[in-house]
């Protein structure tokens, strides 16, 4: 049995940055995870506009980052980060054996007696908590036993990988997105060698099996890309094999963000433990950077009500479970509607791509701009200082 104060289930990149959110204020907590190391390999980029690198800064890693991704053209900071390149600078910045991996939660309940969480291992050790945050991604335990609304599926999939050129590329600093008869496909630079793409299309029953085996993906990719340039049939039958993935769409509804409850007692739910999207506006990781800002400051405002400015006095009041609670609502209250409206304009944008009937396009063109005016907006939001 392990005993500690606040546990974060899931090293992703929500869970380190929970964790060095907390840190910065002030308070320890424990991330467990259930692989074996930090999850830093595979092709795995995230897009990282003016908000998330506002939250970044918050953190204190947004100079480092900056060093490792091109500047991209655009209206907005706009920069895609190499997955690995985040969480191992997140994770180097926490104090040491802040994380414990291979810890598989399989449950969650609470004690008869205090209320307090306690995490269930499927070594069938337990781990008794005081306050448990579940970052723990699409099939999070944690949102489960919140009775969350499970994600539904898209009938889409999107295949991703890594190109390296070893004697750079001349693709500058630009953005190429193409539509074919059978496939969409972008290509983003992340340095001067390497470039990151992926490639939507419908969803087929031997996917399943194709996604298992790398060299399926890529043959199978290139067939639906035949109407493309040959530089992107090139750049992708020389993709480095080893980060080839291929996964089926799932996302939340605007209206299970509405309505889900993401807080009991002193347990809740952040990244895409708590929304899903249909990844079309590139806010994934950034949304859940925002999460780990709002929930550290909402914690520290409502034990700062009990104890003021004494950083030992504020420890105490935490060992103590007073205000979690109300600091939670707080959380959920303040990223609900900023969830509902960007999740509302990733749904229909997604529906705009998906229907083939043009009254619907002009129907749904005239709804987005009506109320989400310029397609960016979503990235000018600042969710404050941490």
């Amino acid at each position: 049995m392990v005993i500690s104060g606040i546990v974060i289930v899931g090293g992703g990149i929500c869970g380190l940055a929970t964790a060095l959110a907390l840190h910065r204020k002030g308070y320890e907590s424990l991330v467990v995870e259930r692989a074996d190391s930090l999850r830093t390999s595979g092709a795995d980029t995230i897009s990282v506009y003016t908000n998330g690198w506002r939250a970044l800064d918050q953190l204190g890693v947004g100079k480092d980052l900056r060093e490792t991704a091109l500047f991209l053209c655009g209206g907005e900071e706009f920069r895609v980060l190499n997955k690995g390149d985040i969480i191992r600078t997140l994770a180097n910045n926490l104090p040491p054996n802040t994380i414990r991996f291979g810890i598989d939660i399989v449950d969650v309940e609470l004690d008869p007696i205090t209320s307090d969480p306690v995490l269930q291992l499927r070594d069938g050790n337990v781990i008794k908590a005081k306050v448990v945050i579940g970052c723990d991604g699409v099939e999070s335990v944690v949102a489960k036993w919140l009775r969350l609304k499970a994600t539904k599926l898209l009938p889409y999939c999107g295949v991703r990988g890594f190109t390296n050129y070893p004697n750079g590329h001349d693709l500058g600093n630009e953005i190429l997105r193409l539509s074919g008869d059978q496939a969409t496909l972008s290509r983003t630079p992340i340095d001067d060698k390497l470039v990151y793409w992926l490639l939507t299309r419908k969803w087929t029953p031997q996917d399943s099996r194709d996604s298992k085996d790398t060299r399926l993906i890529r043959d199978s990719t290139l067939k639906y890309i035949k109407d493309f340039p040959e530089e992107v049939i090139e750049m992708i039958n020389n993709s480095e094999l080893g980060s080839l993935t291929l996964h089926r769409m799932r996302f939340h509804t605007p209206w299970d963000l509405l309505i889900g409850n993401f807080r009991k007692g002193k347990v809740t739910v952040a990244g895409d433990a708590m929304h899903v999207m249909i990844p079309l506006l590139g806010q994934s990781a950034s949304l859940g950077l925002e999460d780990s800002i709002v929930l550290a400051r909402c914690l520290d405002q409502e034990i700062y009500k009990l104890a003021g400015p004494e950083e030992s006095r504020r420890k105490q009041v935490m060992q103590e479970n007073k205000n979690v609670e109300a600091a939670f609502d707080r959380y959920v209250k303040e990223r609900r509607m900023r969830l509902l409206k960007i999740s509302t304009q990733s749904y229909l944008t997604g529906l705009l791509q998906m229907t083939s009937s043009s009254m619907v396009k002009i129907g749904l063109l005239l709804l987005l701009l009506i109320l989400f005016g310029k397609s960016i907006s979503h990235a000018k939001y600042d969710c404050g200082r941490l």
